[in-house]
């Protein structure tokens, strides 16, 4: 284990960036933990290899240091990379387990966290990352307990974050861990960037609704046009021409879930979409989608959804971000 660090100590950070790295994953890291005269960091970014590195997007990078420099962090960080099924080389995996060995706190910013877990430092971990490849990631470790909906999460010696913009999320939450909130809030200050944001990444995941392919398109369109109704499992058996068995089995093949929680995700999501598009009352936006009384609706809304209708209006309903 590494030994605690003086006060008067600079706690060195280092940026792994590997072949075609998101540009703003590795950004956000480099502003908050590099940018600061005299500051309680330092950072220094390093490569699988010194020289140039392909960032997504835009020019490569110039890296002078190689995996050496993790055997000097105090904190490694590994931001996202364009295409995560391509898995990082040997001589990374095994560089990032030597440094967790050595007990080096390691995070990941969106798909960095397929590094990770590919040098096995999730499993057994709850871990996230950009909800478009939490599927994928959950797939291909299924020792990682993925959730989707959180902004970043912090296991002790590791952490991992969602998609992009939530790096900065978690490299302020990692400023209030070592020095407390009063730096974290007057960096965010700075930034212009809020100190901890409520919700998680659940209320910008896409849900899936009509499942394709599907071998009975017809009921999944019935069912979503009459959300308002309260269905039942046995409705949608009688509809579809299926015993209750057959269609439950149905629901599992096409959607990897049980009808009621499809229904469920399907109200949810028409229930965003009328929050994000017009001005319903939350009482009219509840019955639209069949999700019972406001109170109720509010309730479903903030478990799943991770925020208060009324919050998830003033974020996405444009009427309302332009003060109308």
């Amino acid at each position: 284990m590494t030994s605690p660090q003086a006060p008067d100590e600079t706690h060195h950070v280092v940026v792994l960036a590997l072949e075609n790295v998101l540009a703003l994953d590795l950004g956000i890291p480099w502003q908050i933990f590099g940018s600061w005269p005299d500051g309680p960091y330092s950072l220094s970014v390093c490569a699988e290899r010194p020289g140039p590195v392909q960032v997504h997007g835009g020019p490569a990078l110039s890296v002078t240091h190689g995996l050496d420099r993790l055997a000097t962090a105090d904190t490694v960080i590994v931001p996202g990379y364009q295409d995560p099924a391509a898995a990082p080389g040997a001589e990374v995996i095994d560089a990032l387990a030597r440094a967790a060995a050595r007990g080096t706190r390691i995070a990941s910013i969106c798909t960095g966290a397929f590094a990770l877990a590919a040098a096995g430092l999730l499993d057994g971990r709850r871990a996230t990352t950009h909800w478009l490849y939490a599927r994928e990631l959950a797939a291909r470790y299924p020792r990682v307990t993925v959730v989707p909906e959180d902004l970043y999460i912090d296991e002790g010696r590791i952490l991992t974050s969602g998609g992009v913009s939530s790096g900065l999320d978690l490299c302020l939450h990692l400023v209030r861990r070592d020095h407390g909130p009063q730096l974290a809030n007057r960096l965010a200050r700075m930034l212009v960037a809020a100190p901890h944001r409520t919700g998680g990444q659940a209320q910008f995941i896409d849900l899936p609704v009509r499942p394709e392919p599907s071998a009975t398109p017809a009921l999944y369109d019935w069912a979503l046009r009459n959300l308002h109704q309260p269905l039942t499992v046995d409705q949608l058996a009688q509809r579809a021409g299926l015993s209750r068995r057959t269609l439950i089995r149905r629901f599992h093949t096409d959607t990897g879930q049980p009808p009621m929680r499809w229904l469920l995700d399907a109200r949810l999501a028409r229930a965003r979409e009328l929050l994000a598009s017009g001005d319903l009352t939350v009482e009219a936006v509840a019955r639209r989608c069949g999700l019972g009384t406001p109170a109720n609706f509010r309730t479903l809304f903030k478990a799943h959804v991770g925020v208060p209708p009324r919050t998830y209006r003033e974020t996405f309903n444009s009427d309302t971000t332009n003060g109308r």
